[in-house]
């Protein structure tokens, strides 16, 4: 039997998923979590074959549960489950330790498929996670202070707010916009907000 511990903080996909594998005679779900605090409990009690992760969770996200059940146990066997296709956060997921990277819009046909593929010690991307990531493979990467502006910028503060926050002048902060926009090719600052949410830069 393969053993599954699905998380995910809507419970109907939950209920949905728990349906696809109680279907199966060769799968059982062991244990249901809503965020990475519960996942990691649950692992522990469980310790599944097989771990569904959502990356946008309350609490505890994803990429920090994965990473605090693969420091525990190195040998664990997580798929992403998401809506974003984003290819930094499809980069996070796999430095942190997931072995596949699924859409949510296509687990009724790849889900179970999935699991068997990973539970036989292979990985798995998505199409679509897959071209995200090549088509940026050649993009500068933007700095940590880089991602931290940007994420004021999305929280709709100015150029010198973002400056007194940071401790930074303001100069120093136009500075890093432009280098953002260069980096993003984007347009305008809304513009480079709504890529690096596309991209999993940055979220909300």
């Amino acid at each position: 039997m393969i053993r599954v511990l699905v998380t995910d903080d809507h419970p109907l996909l939950r209920d949905g998923i728990a349906a696809l594998i109680g279907s199966e005679e060769d799968m059982e779900l062991v244990g249901e979590a809503s965020n990475g605090h519960e996942a990691l409990d649950l692992f522990r009690e469980h310790q599944p074959d097989i771990t569904l992760m959502d990356l946008q969770m309350p609490e505890m996200n994803g990429i920090d549960a994965i990473g605090a059940i693969r420091g525990e146990f190195p040998e664990a066997r997580i798929i992403v489950l998401t809506t974003h296709p984003g290819d930094v956060q499809v980069s996070r997921a796999f430095k942190a330790g997931a072995r596949a990277y699924l859409m949510k819009s296509e687990l009724r046909k790849e889900l179970l498929k999935t699991i068997r593929v990973v539970h036989a010690g292979q990985k798995r991307m998505s199409p679509e996670a897959a071209s995200e990531l090549a088509e940026h493979a050649m993009d500068g990467a933007l700095t940590p202070r880089e991602v931290e502006v940007l994420r004021l910028v999305a929280a709709g503060n100015a150029n010198k707010e973002i400056g007194a926050r940071l401790s930074l002048t303001e100069v120093t902060i136009k500075s890093h916009v432009k280098n953002i926009l260069a980096k993003l090719e984007a347009n305008d600052r809304t513009h480079a907000v709504t890529i690096a949410l596309k991209r999993g830069i940055i979220d909300l």
